[in-house]
């Protein structure tokens, strides 16, 4: 079926009416919705004073209770109440006891209603479909994520629910004016993603912009949720550095609400994304925050060498190894004290892929049995490949150092692409030598400089410069001195203190 026929079959499909005649409307719902094929649709039919009743519902989707309840107050209708067919719409809604009722007017709808866990109620004579909110995801309890434990702090986490996910945030802001917007994306999946936002903080531009980006996503499905979003809205191309961030921590999403930033929220996904971001949003993590100004900020300064290691530190060494005229008298030392069989640049790539090759293992290997993988790597692997003279030692110590620096990373995403641009630097000092690095470093330089995310720069504040965002950069200002907003985020009100 091509695009056009689509197109015709969805335009069609969103303009059909719900008919009065229920039997019609019984044959459109196993049509189109499989009602009667597929096991997990529910269906029953009753008589509520004399008139026909059918309620369809996702039997994995609901909460059982809440349908039972439902069913025995329509039945107990048929002896309490006198037969008035022209009523009887309102009162089968005065006897759905539920928080959320609302009547809609097309097919369609109702069954995106039904298929997204809500129980959808046809009445025979009445052109309006009555829908009960009894959605009852199936899912884990919110808890901390792996990837972002702090010493001190909260240990909730966002889940794979988008609705226990709003309401983690709105546990942190409890304000009139945070805005939790939600649309379905995807033809075939419609999958719900919520915009998340202070009203009188965000750049009205941003929102709109945003809420364009979404609005324009023509796709039938997002199998990869928030990741699939991500590459709608942001112009990655070929650059491997991460242009949004995510989060699965509460208190980290609400911090970015009250700068002015936009979240988004993606249905079956954990992971919050975080817009507009720079390179140094990527570098921070919570555990600065719940510490000591002097502490926050050393553990900043310790981290930001380690990511520096794991981009610069073996091109610098490999660079030392080719030319050690370079290294003052004192350094001498530096460098391989024997010779080897492999020239060294392939020693640092084959031990950096390595460890990539562990890094990825580990991923794939049940819990039980990586930390025994990961001790025959470091012990056995290491160590014979420096006794058959596959390796020197000093190559396994300084690739060993800058995979730590990687780790220290708190972007995974971002820690990936500095291992790109690494092992592309190695291969240039290699060939050019002092000339290669300069040009190495040169271009990666130029590159963040060159990205923008949503119309954001980069290195903000370095370029353009800002200094008093560049002093909270190098320094974890308290609180009470954090008066105003960051301006890259344009915010509606800049102060957030008197």
């Amino acid at each position: 079926m091509g695009n056009s026929e689509l197109r015709e079959r969805k335009e069609k499909n969103e303009k059909q009416p719900i008919s009065s005649d229920i039997k019609t409307v019984e044959a459109y719902m196993k049509e189109n919705a499989g009602v009667g094929v597929s096991f997990d649709l529910g269906f029953r039919k009753l008589q509520i004073l004399g008139t026909d009743i059918d309620i369809y519902y996702l039997t994995g989707m609901v909460d059982a209770s809440y349908v039972i309840q439902i069913i025995e107050n329509l039945v107990k209708i048929n002896d309490v109440e006198k037969p008035d067919p022209s009523k009887i719409d309102d009162i089968i809604q005065n006897r759905l006891v539920h928080m959320q009722v609302e009547k809609i007017d097309y097919m369609n709808k109702a069954i995106t209603q039904m298929l997204s866990g809500l129980i959808v109620v046809f009445i025979d004579g009445f052109d309006q479909a009555i829908t009960i909110d009894t959605r009852h995801y199936p899912g884990r309890s919110p808890k901390e994520p792996d990837t972002e434990k702090v010493v001190r702090g909260s240990r909730d986490g966002y889940t794979e629910n988008i609705i226990e996910n709003t309401a983690l945030t709105r546990r942190r802001i409890r304000d009139e004016r945070l805005r939790h917007e939600i649309f379905q994306v995807g033809e075939r999946s419609k999958t719900d993603i919520c915009i998340s936002y202070i009203k009188d903080v965000a750049d009205p531009g941003l929102i709109k912009l945003i809420k364009e980006e979404l609005q324009n996503i023509d796709i039938d499905g997002l199998s990869m949720a928030d990741k699939t979003v991500e590459e709608y809205i942001v112009s990655q191309g070929k650059n491997p550095f991460p242009l949004v961030r995510y989060t699965e921590r509460p208190d980290v999403a609400s911090a970015h609400l009250f700068e002015g930033h936009v979240l988004i929220m993606v249905d079956t996904s954990p992971s919050m994304i975080i817009t507009p971001t720079t390179y140094f949003h990527h570098v921070q993590h919570a555990e600065e925050f719940r510490q000591a100004p002097i502490v926050g900020s050393f553990v900043r300064w310790v981290r930001y060498l380690g990511i520096f290691m794991s981009v610069f530190l073996l091109p610098l060494w490999l660079l030392m190894v080719m030319d050690p005229t370079l290294l003052p008298q004192n350094l001498q030392f530096i460098g391989p004290q024997e010779e080897s069989n492999i020239p060294v640049v392939f020693q640092l790539l084959i031990a950096d892929l390595g460890i990539e090759f562990l890094r990825i293992a580990a991923i794939h290997t049940p819990t039980p049995l990586s930390t025994a993988m990961g001790l025959i790597a470091a012990v056995l692997i290491g160590q014979i490949a420096i006794d058959v003279g596959l390796f020197i030692p000093e190559v396994i110590l300084y690739v060993a150092i800058s995979a730590i620096g990687a780790f220290s990373t708190p972007s995974y995403e971002l820690s990936v692409a500095n291992k790109i641009c690494r092992l592309i630097m190695l291969v240039i000092t290699a060939l050019f030598g002092v000339k290669g690095l300069m040009i190495g470093f040169t271009v990666y330089i130029l590159l963040l400089t060159r990205t923008n995310s949503l119309n954001t720069p980069y290195l903000w504040p370095l370029l353009p410069f800002n200094f008093g965002a560049s002093m909270q950069l190098l320094f974890r200002v308290s609180v009470p001195l954090s008066k105003k907003r960051p301006s890259i985020v344009n915010p509606q009100n800049r102060h957030r203190q008197s």
